[in-house]
């Protein structure tokens, strides 16, 4: 028997992405593809890679969705994904979610950075974070998914060992992280076409990042106290996918590159998708390029006391797609790998 998935905003780079991997996963069979822009064309139209995948876009009706799906991936705008989460997840419906409605824990803080009420705080509480390595055993039976953002990914999954460890402080932790066009979204924006952006790197958002609070929540778990306030400086790179992060951490007392690595070996030793480089080697982009894995390099600079990490995902798959089914597949009981190698 395979998972009927239902690809709600299939028309953006996520939703290509999503529906890349999921047409070649062999326990999945999509059943619907929506986007209200390009309802009634074939897929082909909007993404020839997909010719002859005999599927059509419609518009997006949860109510007739419902009676199709057994999982619905939502790659839809923040406040949009909610319209639809709220009756697939009455109708029984598993439900993982891309944008970043679940993925705060407190609606304060969803109003502070989104500039909006929450329009369902009280889901929030029932909201599993979609960052396998971290919450593996709640995602197994997890009905509403928050699955982690691209930057907060390539940030936490570094440093979140770290502070739980005690290795590295809380305090003074830098985060620049470059990003992949793609991380704007499928839309024509002067901004993002290629002569802005081409032979150009540039800083954006340095203060107050919709990712911040995210990254921060993530982290304060990690740390075990209730807050903890970092830098994070995104940057818009002159490529199509990818992020690579550089972060910089306070060393606690004692600690070493051997230390590090022994406290990295215990936490991602046997993860599928996390690749610890040697001491001393940092991570590069082209080497995660259309894959679900995290590349970490790690080095600590005794004349400083800093722990300096760096981090590569693809934004679009272990930022986005590749995570969403890789949850999808814990939750279904399938192999996490599953149509992501």
């Amino acid at each position: 028997m395979k998972i009927r998935v239902a690809v709600l905003g299939a028309s953006g780079y996520a939703g290509e992405e999503l529906l890349r991997i999921l047409l070649r996963h062999p326990a999945c069979e999509i059943v619907a593809i929506t986007s209200r822009k390009n309802a009634g064309e074939d897929v082909s139209t909007v993404f020839p890679r997909f010719t002859g995948a005999n599927l059509k876009f419609v518009a997006p009706d949860a109510g007739e969705l419902a009676g199709k799906c057994d999982a619905a991936i939502l790659a839809l705008p923040h406040g949009t994904a909610t319209e639809f989460a709220i009756p697939l997840l009455n109708a029984g419906i598993k439900v993982f979610d891309i944008s970043a409605d679940f993925r705060l824990r407190d609606p304060e803080q969803y109003k502070r950075y989104y500039k909006a009420d929450h329009p369902a705080p009280e889901l929030l509480k029932r909201a599993v974070y979609g960052l396998p390595e971290r919450y593996r055993e709640k995602l197994r039976t997890a009905d509403l998914v928050a699955c982690a953002g691209c930057y907060p990914t390539s940030s936490i999954l570094p440093t979140a060992p770290l502070l739980e460890a005690g290795l590295a402080t809380g305090r003074n932790i830098v985060v620049a992280s470059c990003s992949g066009v793609t991380g704007a979204g499928r839309k024509v924006d002067l901004p993002y076409i290629f002569p802005e952006c081409n032979e150009s790197l540039k800083a954006y958002g340095v203060i107050g990042h919709r990712h911040l609070p995210e990254i921060e929540q993530e982290m304060a778990a990690a740390a075990g106290v209730d807050h903890l306030a970092i830098n994070f400086i995104p940057h818009l790179a002159p490529m199509n996918r990818g992020i690579n992060s550089t972060i910089i951490m306070d060393a606690a007392a004692g600690c070493t590159m051997e230390k590090i690595g022994e406290v990295y070996e215990k936490a991602y030793g046997k993860e599928r998708f996390i690749r610890i480089l040697k001491p001393g080697k940092t991570s590069d982009t082209k080497y995660v390029f259309m894959t679900n894995f995290c590349e970490i390099g790690y080095n600590f600079d005794e004349h400083t006391g800093k722990i300096i990490l760096t981090s590569c995902i693809d934004n679009l798959t272990k930022g986005a797609s590749g995570q969403a089914v890789q949850c999808m597949n814990i939750r279904f009981g399938l192999p996490e790998e599953t149509g992501l190698l």
